[in-house]
């Protein structure tokens, strides 16, 4: 058994480390206690087509996060302002209820901070019915050993691998040993979830899809993230190339544009000539604001 506060009575569950009392009321870096807040739990379009399918990813939008990122486009739900707060069998009931909808997966997005909650209410869920794969959608600034946490509980791990140069996790996520417990936490990811694995319908059953979005200037980082994780993993994950950044208001200069269309089919021609050829890759202009939902608590509170 896994009770909510384990890890929450002095916080010690990501690399922050900030050691609030959670339990007691105290909120953590992440911006929470110990209580559950979502944000919106919904099909979703708009994830990569093995996890969103005709169908639709269910969608599970936690509130707070253990990065800073000053180019959030969820800043309100990253740093607490939006959502509501729900029980531990609430949110068992949600993943049903997304499961009821049609939902090919659920789809845990900045779940880090309630990983003790998650688990309790995925095994709840499961004994009263939940079949579907499920997918932990992170930041990767995690620690391996709540993630060991985590064991036999997720499918598919959707990691982002946000940067290689410390000097550019600490100015845009104040996180300059984010490489570090990035490596290690998909090292730990990659062992629990083991090879790709795909139904006959091509919707992902089980594995690793790594997140890289490309930020505008950063071309020559991106390309050491993907040498890294080529080098590293080879054909054993997936890796997602990102060109939706947005800016968002009071992103520093360098931030204040979209990326080009060279620089993203830059990077894609590196990722082939590299020798990545199991990966996704985004088409047209998909920087726009249809990819950011709207944060109105939509599935998260019982109807009736």
């Amino acid at each position: 058994m896994v009770p909510n506060a384990v890890g929450l009575e002095e916080c010690r569950l990501c690399p922050r480390d900030c050691g609030s009392r959670r339990a007691q009321g105290e909120r953590g870096f992440c911006g929470q206690d110990e209580r559950i807040f979502l944000a919106r739990a919904a099909l979703h379009f708009w994830e990569e087509p093995c996890l969103s399918g005709t169908k639709g990813s269910g969608t599970v939008f936690f509130s707070g996060c253990n990065l800073r990122c000053v180019f959030c486009q969820n800043r309100p739900v990253a740093r607490g302002e939006a959502g509501r707060e729900v029980s531990r069998e609430r949110l068992a009931e949600i993943y049903l209820e997304l499961q009821e909808k049609g939902a090919h997966n659920i789809n845990l997005v900045t779940p880090s901070h309630y990983v003790p909650a998650i688990v309790r209410s995925l095994r709840e869920a499961r004994q009263a019915g939940l079949h579907i794969p499920v997918v932990y959608n992170t930041s990767a600034y995690e620690k391996p050993e709540t993630l060991r946490m985590l064991e036999d509980e997720i499918n598919i791990f959707l990691p982002d691998f946000k940067y290689w140069d410390g000097e550019l996790s600490r100015r845009y996520s104040q996180a300059p040993d984010y490489r570090e417990w990035a490596r290690k936490a998909l090292e730990e990811m990659v062992r629990q979830a083991g090879e790709p694995v795909f139904d006959e319908e091509g919707l992902m059953r089980s594995g690793v899809i790594v997140r890289h979005l490309l930020l505008p200037g950063c071309l020559g980082d991106a390309k050491k993230v993907l040498r890294y994780l080529h080098t590293t993993y080879g054909d054993h994950i997936y890796i997602s190339l990102m060109n939706q950044y947005t800016p968002m208001p009071g992103v520093p200069e360098e931030l204040a544009r979209r990326v080009s269309r060279r620089e993203y089919e830059e990077l894609v021609d590196y990722a082939l000539r590299i020798g990545i050829t199991r990966g996704f890759m985004q088409e047209g202009p998909t920087a726009e604001e249809s990819f950011i939902p709207a944060f109105d608590c939509e599935g998260v509170e019982r109807k009736g």
